[in-house]
């Protein structure tokens, strides 16, 4: 569980993020929307340590990340595993090497044990055959599902996503999500997702925080999305005409 409490952000006479406090659970996976410019990046680049906050704590499991040494900083961070909005794989590097590179930068594994949990990770995501091509070699829903079994590689006990579902189809989207959803229930993780897609809100959002200039404006699961009074959270979300359409059909099923 990761706890965010009263936490503010400046840059200069601008506040960012304006006394949030939310909390992430354990087990689920837990989603940041906003508009862009609403500061859902700025709220989860603090929490993962790449901004200090102005004001406030976060708490992973109790431990306050914002008052810990350097040192204790780095040890906290071998816990956490990053999804990038591009892959940020290595060109030069195979997949299954890519898929290692963490552990032969921090294991003390050997060579064997390195690699045979490298292979174990890209068999959660159905890419055992792919292990000796290149990034270049593989489509981008597949280096997205490569950078999935990177960041699952040193069993973190925190997964950070940012707009993992960013340049792919729907269809593999929803494989993506489902990878996941599915991981964040095996590993026992707490996983942040910050997205902009709707798909994702309504598919696995089971823990969701809505920002909007910089406050915490509504948070809540998927299944009351669909009937929340909050214009500002469905201005965002129906902003599509089919979502729109969706709600209506729903509203009339009820009455």
């Amino acid at each position: 569980m990761i706890e965010v409490k009263n936490l503010t952000k400046t840059f200069g006479d601008k506040t960012v993020l304006k006394n949030i406090s939310t909390v992430f659970e354990t087990g689920k996976t837990n989603l940041i929307i906003g508009q862009s410019g609403s500061g859902k990046t700025v709220l989860m680049k603090n929490i993962v340590g790449l901004l200090e906050p102005t004001n406030g704590d976060i708490l992973y499991d109790g431990r306050n990340f914002v008052t810990m040494s350097k040192h204790d900083k780095v040890m906290m961070r071998r816990e956490m595993g990053m999804i990038f909005q591009g892959a940020a794989l290595f060109d030069s590097l195979s997949v299954v090497e890519n898929v290692r590179f963490p552990l032969d930068m921090f294991s003390s594994m050997n060579y064997r044990e390195r690699t045979n949990r490298a292979q174990e990770c890209l068999e959660r995501v159905n890419l055992s055959d792919a292990q000796d091509k290149f990034p270049g070699e593989i489509s981008g829903g597949m280096q997205k599902r490569v950078a999935i079994a990177r960041a699952i590689v040193l069993n973190p006990k925190y997964l950070f996503c940012d707009e993992p579902n960013s340049g792919l189809d729907p269809k593999t989207s929803l494989v993506i999500d489902e990878l996941l959803s599915g991981i964040t229930k095996d590993f026992g993780m707490t996983t942040i997702i910050n997205t902009h897609d709707m798909n994702s809100v309504m598919g696995i959002g089971e823990n969701i925080i809505f920002i909007y200039e910089g406050n915490k404006e509504w948070q809540g699961v998927k299944d009351e999305v669909m009937n929340s009074t909050n214009k500002k959270l469905n201005d965002l979300v129906f902003a599509s005409d089919l979502f729109r359409k969706v709600k209506k059909a729903e509203m009339k099923e009820e009455k």
